[in-house]
This record gives C-alpha cells, sequence and structure tokens, in this order.
C-alpha cells in the first residue's frame, strides 16, 4: 500500500482528495516548507487518486522530533518536508506494525538557524528537555530548594531565570523559570510532582 503524508498546517492534498476537487487553502503554516502548498497540481491530484491508498497529516511538533530522530540515529539530515514520511511512522500514523516499510526522505535543505530550533523543539517533544515555571516567595533559599528537589530527581539545570518584575505578581513574590536536561516525559513528572509535594506552585510548562 501508498500513504501519503502532509503537514497539518498544509493538507492541501488531502482537502483535495476528501472533497474530490481540487481546492485553495487560504494559508498554510509548518516548518516542512516544501511541502507548504496551498493549491495542489491538476497532475498530481489525479496521480494521488489512481495510485496513493490515504493520506495523513503530521504537526510540527512531530516533524521536528522526526527531524531529530534521523540525525540522531541514522546520522541523517532531512529537512522538514523530507521528514513527514518518518513522523507518521514515529506517532503511529499509518498501520505499519509487523511490516517492511520504505520511508522517502526527499531533501536535506534545511536553514542552521531552523535546525537549531527543531532540535530544541525535538528535545521537548521526547521528554529530554523541559521548561518549567514555578512561583516563588521572594526571600533567601527558595532557589537552593528548588536545586535540591531537582538534583534528588536527577536531572540537570541549565538555565535559570528571576522574573520578579510580572505585574501579575505580589510585591514580595517572583518567577523562578528553570530549562532541565531530563531522561523521558516520565522523570519531567517526578520532577513536577516532587516539587508541588515540597509546596512549590508549578506555573506552567513552556516550550
Amino acid at each position: 500500500r501508498v500513504y501519503g503524508v502532509q503537514a497539518q498546517g498544509a493538507p492541501s492534498m488531502l482537502n483535495a482528495v476528501q472533497d474530490d476537487q481540487i481546492e485553495t487553502l487560504g494559508k498554510v503554516q509548518t516548518i516542512a516548507d516544501g511541502i507548504a502548498v496551498k493549491t495542489p497540481g491538476n497532475n498530481t491530484f489525479e496521480l494521488v487518486k489512481q495510485y496513493v491508498d490515504g493520506i495523513v497529516t503530521v504537526s510540527d511538533d512531530e516533524i521536528a522530533l522526526a527531524i531529530l530522530t534521523l540525525l540522531e540515529q541514522q546520522k541523517l539530515i532531512a529537512e522538514g518536508a523530507g521528514a513527514v514520511p518518518v513522523a507518521a511512522v514515529l506517532f503511529h500514523k499509518l498501520p505499519v506494525e509487523g511490516k517492511k516499510v520504505a520511508c522517502v526522505i526527499s531533501g536535506g535543505n534545511i536553514d542552521v538557524n531552523i535546525l537549531n530550533r527543531v532540535i530544541t523543539r525535538g528535545l521537548v517533544m521526547s521528554g529530554r528537555k523541559a521548561n518549567l515555571t514555578i512561583a516563588l516567595e521572594d526571600k533567601p533559599g527558595q532557589l537552593k530548594k528548588v536545586a535540591e528537589v531537582v538534583s534528588r530527581c536527577g536531572s540537570n539545570v541549565v538555565s535559570v531565570q528571576h522574573d520578579g518584575s510580572d505585574p501579575n505578581m505580589p510585591i514580595s513574590s517572583c518567577f523562578l523559570k528553570l530549562t532541565l536536561e531530563t531522561r523521558d516525559a516520565a522523570q519531567i513528572e517526578q520532577i513536577r510532582a516532587e516539587l508541588t509535594k515540597e509546596g512549590f506552585q508549578l506555573v506552567s510548562e513552556r516550550v
């Protein structure tokens, strides 16, 4: 069977096949710029209807993790559009269990700055990087207590930002923003649980 994969931010061919007519998207937004197409071509549309058994979509976060996986495990640099088939397999969008599968990785044209951002997003998606924001009382010893919890859970702090200027916080409080290196999503949840157990208020986790 033959499947096509599109980015969720540019599902022009999927829409065309579902509605059995070529349509134009109002806008497209995806890191897979090689397939960021508003209007499918006539010939491509006819060929897809004839030969492709199904079309699925993947998010930019899923594409980012696929790029990171190819880089780490296969030593391949893929652009966003080239990595979408791998993303579909990694996130179980296709019925491939127990089958021999070929993913066409069709390009490696990716800007270095974009690659850096993609790697960061992929690390977050795989649970190997976490950003935590904690509401603290602005008094001595608080940062030490937070660091002890993180250390006890086996994580590494790579960035600390202390923000006491947010107008939504009481004058005697602050936001502590941490970037952590972690093993997986389970370790992130352990850290969050331990911080909560110690009485710290987690405000949000941000990419």
